[in-house]
């Protein structure tokens, strides 16, 4: 039988890696896509199919996670062997402005999507796998090293959601004796990061002032500290995961954590910058509750699964900023401030 594939957030950073995974491994990938008035799609360009094609491997559905009857309808067409969750408000300093949408979304829209899954069960007799994207920032202030068994302590209403959406998906294993599994992602990252998100943030500024064709650059807490790793390698344990024989909860880390102030560091590095002459910090990117410092341990995954990270911390800096210099200069070109 072939596998069908639903992934939520399809257009984000891990929902186009996802993507362009399973289509390698020969699924049928079907994306829900929120309506914009503008174009959102540009992660998943490089893999768009017409859908005027006979052979499509790849269709985009509109739907949003606090629309249950969409939910329904969408699983019913659909008719997936595995649903990833990767649907969210996913900016932690923004939750804190907009803490109940970002509940609505991350944590209620877990349950919506859950429930749906369960009833189409009940109707149609078919078993779907399902994946929830969990996050590190559910530990908050629990001493590192943290693992499955590390109690959670959120600092966040994104971590707070998510909170919620990792014991609905427990609950719904436990209780239905669905396979559902829950993926606690330490930080992921790569040239298709958002700009607004901290590490991108630091690559796209330090290759446009190297370019000239910016001044400064404003963070928050430099002193913080993540175990960052690369999010294509990430999605492969998300895979690995819905493949396994048993349903399980799994940590996906490196086991190397790096404050953001080293991250700037190395980056500026690479340009042949000093990081301390162009940053500055502003308490306005600074969190009302701070989460200091963020280590996995993965050797659960290593074990059960085989999976282990393959691109370094250096060898992603080195990704993220060839990319946003390209950018740069692209930006230069535009501009009409000389040759790149």
């Amino acid at each position: 039988m072939n596998k069908i594939a639903l992934i939520t957030g399809i257009t984000g950073q891990d929902g186009s890696f996802l993507a362009e995974l399973l289509l390698s491994k020969g699924y049928y990938v079907h994306g829900l896509v929120r309506r914009s008035s503008s174009f959102n799609t540009s992660r998943i360009d490089q893999i768009y199919q017409d859908p005027h094609d006979s052979h499509i491997r790849l269709s985009l559905h509109y739907g949003d996670l606090s629309d249950s009857s969409n939910l329904w309808r969408i699983l019913e067409m659909v008719k997936p062997t595995e649903v990833y969750n990767l649907g969210a408000q996913s900016h932690v300093k923004v939750s804190f402005d907009q803490p109940e949408y970002t509940v609505d979304i991350d944590a209620l829209g877990t349950l919506r999507l859950l429930e749906a899954i369960r009833d189409y069960r009940a109707r149609s007799g078919q078993d779907i796998r399902f994946y929830q994207a969990s996050s590190s920032e559910m530990f908050g202030t629990a001493l590192p090293p943290q693992s499955e068994t590390t109690p959670f302590h959120p600092r966040s209403p994104y971590a707070c959601a998510k909170v919620y959406s990792y014991w609905q998906t427990v609950n719904y294993r436990e209780s239905y004796g669905m396979f559902a599994c829950n993926g606690i992602l330490f930080n992921h990252e790569s040239e298709r990061r958002g700009e607004t998100f901290v590490t991108r943030k630091i690559t796209r500024a330090a290759t446009r002032i190297k370019l000239g064709l910016q001044d400064k650059l404003y963070l928050g807490n430099l002193n913080a500290k993540r175990d960052w790793g690369f999010a294509g390698d990430y999605v492969e344990a998300m895979w690995r995961m819905l493949q396994a024989d048993e349903p399980a909860d799994y940590v996906v880390a490196t086991g190397h954590a790096y404050s953001v102030r080293e991250f700037a560091e190395k980056t500026f590095a690479r340009l042949e910058l000093d990081y301390s002459k162009f940053v500055e910090t502003d308490e306005r990117y600074m969190r009302p509750a701070e989460v200091d410092y963020l280590l996995g341990d993965a050797s659960k995954i290593e074990e059960a699964l085989g999976w282990k990270p393959t691109v370094s911390f250096d060898a992603l800096i080195d990704r993220m900023v060839e990319s946003d210099l390209r950018l740069a200069q692209q930006e230069k070109l535009v501009s009409g401030l000389g040759n790149a």
